[in-house]
């Protein structure tokens, strides 16, 4: 069985699509498949990853953002059993699409659809565009379209397309790797690098702060925060993640007083990364729209054992079980969110409890294994 996946952006580019294309693609491999990788070269961004994966990186002749045209997919994708979209891709779905409109390929499509995208100003404007007119023609050609969550599906952008062709979708969750992600006594490299005391606890946030995660939220956890340190001492926001945003939610930090008390860690590789997860006693994802379809760092907090906040959004409370490993608050409700971190926070043996909750949830639903047999199974059966 021979994959083509494509993908808009892979790691070392930090971000959900990217990651779940590369665990998806060895999960495959591991099971005799062939695969290959095909995503848009990242010029300075372009580096190794260790990965027994094959990558190809086509120079785009158009690229804006996330968006790229490939056009060497209309001759790459020949030989290839399946084609496997990650989607949203701008500029690359389209020509996928145009190979399977005109029979091209021979090739089965499956799509997995991450999100919605919104957007913002002009983009806002492009992005409805593409999403009444070519989206719906992108997704009734594929043979089958994967999404994290029934859920989101029911209530996303593709809500008429999974109503009317429900048979054609697959509810396949994305996976953590456990082996990475587990609880560990405090890093004491991590204590003693940004100075925090014993009986400090911290929040934690992971993601990108670029104008493409424009919808995580920082600004409405920041405000929380706040309020948050009217309520409580020793307790200290840790953002992890880079981005042109950055000194906008610096910049917001500063107006409320918090410089010390809000550390930006910057870009964590992958060893930093579980450890940062290690160090704190909560972590929050407060996206504000559909934008965030399911937070995949939410697996990898779970799985670390720590108790997870999350936006009460569609897909995204697929993956909280509301007081079982962590609590669900509504969308830019500060005051909300002040709330639900003062609870836990509050609470050792509550904190306790959702931890080991979502240690074991990510054990049952999100392991690898049990994701890659879907996956596979999947595949096989097209």
């Amino acid at each position: 069985m021979r994959i083509a996946s494509i993908t808009c952006v892979f790691p070392p580019y930090k971000g959900g699509i990217g990651n779940a294309a590369l665990a998806n693609a060895e999960e495959l491999k591991k099971r005799n498949a062939e695969i290959v990788v095909f995503t848009p070269r990242a010029f300075l961004r372009d580096k190794k990853i260790p990965t027994l994966i094959r990558v190809k990186k086509l120079f785009p002749i158009f690229k804006y953002g996330n968006a790229a045209i490939l056009i060497q997919l209309a001759w790459q994708l020949k030989s290839f059993d399946i084609i496997h979209l990650h989607y949203p891709f701008f500029g690359s779905a389209e020509i996928i699409w145009l190979l399977k409109k005109f029979n091209k390929t021979k090739a089965k499509l499956i799509i997995t659809y991450h999100m919605d995208v919104i957007g913002s100003g002009s983009l806002k404007k492009i992005f409805q565009f593409h999403s009444k007119f070519l989206m719906p023609r992108i997704l009734n050609s594929t043979d089958k379209i994967i999404v994290s969550s029934f859920d989101y599906a029911a209530r996303s952008d593709i809500k008429n397309i999974f109503k009317k062709y429900t048979d054609k979708f697959a509810e396949i969750p994305f996976s953590v790797d456990l082996n990475r992600f587990y609880p560990r006594p405090r890093p004491l490299s991590l204590l003693k690098k940004y100075s925090i005391k014993k009986n400090e606890k911290i929040i934690l946030f992971v993601g990108g702060l670029d104008q493409a995660h424009y919808f995580k939220g920082v600004n409405f956890l920041i405000k929380s925060f706040y309020k948050l340190t009217q309520k409580l001492d020793n307790i200290r926001l840790i953002i992890v993640g880079d981005g042109d945003m950055k000194f906008e939610y610096e910049q917001a930090a500063f107006n409320f007083g918090l410089r010390d008390e809000v550390i930006f860690a910057g870009q964590a590789d992958n060893d930093d990364l579980a450890r940062f997860y290690n160090l704190s006693d909560i972590f929050v994802l407060p996206s504000i729209d559909k934008s965030e379809a399911f937070g995949i760092v939410l697996l990898e907090a779970m799985a670390s054992g720590i108790p997870v906040i999350a936006s009460n959004l569609p897909g995204v409370r697929s993956v909280v079980e509301n007081g079982i490993n962590g609590f669900l608050a509504e969308p830019k409700d500060d005051e909300d969110l002040t709330e639900k971190m003062h609870r836990i926070l509050k609470d050792n043996e509550l904190k306790k409890n959702m931890g080991i909750n979502g240690r074991k949830i990510a054990e049952k639903k999100y392991s690898p294994e049990i994701i890659g047999d879907k996956l596979n199974k999947l595949f096989k059966n097209l």
